[in-house]
């Protein structure tokens, strides 16, 4: 029999192209048709492109563009599959041969933020100033909510009305409570920042975010959540000055906490603005009236109110005489006038020893009121108008 006029049979499948399994016969084949004649067979001219990225396998092995179809390699009624290499990509597997070069290029020109370590956060918050950011120095200051500043640069911040709008109820010194934080020992001098540099100086817990800290207002110093609960006093551990628990202020608190402090910060200081108004009112400038408005309280018979000193039946004349004990002497009076008035003071009738009574008198602008003119220049003025 010979074998070159026998006829030959093979099977094509293709899934990347979704062909089924199709049956190809040879009559007669060629020994110099290869497999890129057969490719040149299955795709026409128009698919050069896809021609030129297929290949073919023969149970998962290549086969070479210049194979014979009818060689020992492929046998008859062997199944040769079809498959297609993906142009493009950089080898990272993210490219396919349906992406565009604008589509790999947006890709890549989209910065992703970098992420954020939350342990440099809690350890910036707690070693370092909240205003300036640089790390905390004494003397180290906490406002009432219990954020911690250097008192240097707060201070510069309100000196030059640039104090945040997050911290615009600091207004003052008032507003900033000093405290005294425990160096490590061996960090007393360390400027380094990131470092851990404070503990507390009982429990022996690093000032670093991971515990509770507080401040206490009466002498400022910082002690932990956890000395305070194990060692039950009402002074201070340090310094031996009694406090109460209002005066406790927690560092750094959560937003519970935080709220609380600011609520407490709300009612001292209107109870401050209510204390001052009282003082204002006792000293007779400013009085509050029954429904809290501020009212200015007159005096005097101008304003048909008569002080208790005017209204006592016997008014005060004052004589001052120049005796040997330099005193001055007081006298009382009764009323000279039926419609009780009180008797005009006229400074002729006081002129103090070795002194002219004329010179004295013009001293004093009711002496002589009617040789007084006015003029432009002292027009505003209130000499002659009293």
């Amino acid at each position: 029999m010979d074998l070159k006029n026998q006829n030959f049979q093979i099977f094509i499948q293709s899934p990347d192209l979704k062909i089924p399994t199709r049956a190809i016969n040879f009559e007669s084949p060629n020994p110099g048709f290869t497999i890129k004649d057969l490719k040149a067979f299955i795709f026409s001219k128009t698919l050069t492109l896809i021609q030129d990225s297929a290949y073919f396998t023969l149970n998962g092995k290549l086969l070479p563009d210049s194979t014979p179809v009818k060689s020992s390699l492929i046998a008859p009624l062997s199944t040769l599959t079809l498959r297609l290499r993906f142009l493009g990509g950089g080898g990272d597997g993210g490219a396919t041969g349906a992406e565009s070069r604008d589509c790999y290029l947006k890709m890549y020109a989209e910065k992703k933020p970098d992420k954020i370590d939350p342990n440099e956060v809690r350890l910036s918050k707690w070693l370092n100033c909240t205003l300036s950011n640089e790390p905390l120095k004494h003397p180290v200051v906490i406002d009432k909510l219990g954020n911690l500043f250097n008192k240097e640069a707060l201070v510069q911040a309100l000196l030059k009305k640039q104090v945040p709008k997050q911290f615009a109820y600091i207004k003052g010194l008032r507003d900033m409570i000093p405290i005294e934080l425990s160096a490590i020992p061996g960090m007393e001098d360390s400027d380094l920042g990131g470092v851990t540099r404070f503990q507390c100086p009982i429990s022996g817990l690093e000032f670093n975010g991971k515990y509770k800290f507080f401040a206490l207002r009466t002498c400022g110093h910082v002690f932990s959540a956890k000395a305070l609960k194990e060692v039950k006093s009402s002074a201070c551990l340090v310094c031996h000055k009694e406090f109460m628990e209002n005066d406790k202020i927690v560092i750094n608190g959560n937003e519970d906490e935080v709220a609380a402090l600011r609520e407490r910060m709300m009612e001292e200081n209107a109870k401050f603005k209510d204390n001052k108004k009282l003082k204002k009112g006792k000293n007779g400038d400013v009085a509050v009236n029954a429904e809290g408005v501020e009212v200015t309280r007159l005096s005097g018979a101008k304003h048909g109110i008569e002080d208790n000193k005017v209204a006592e039946k016997g008014k005060s004349e004052v004589n001052r005489k120049n005796n040997p004990n330099g005193k001055i002497e007081v006298k009382n009076v009764n009323n000279g006038a039926s419609n009780g008035s009180g008797k005009r003071f006229k400074a002729g009738d006081n002129v103090p020893v070795n002194a002219t009574k004329e010179v004295y008198a013009s001293i004093f602008t009711s002496s002589r009121k009617s040789d007084f003119k006015e003029t432009y220049s002292c027009r505003s003025l209130p000499l002659g108008r009293n």
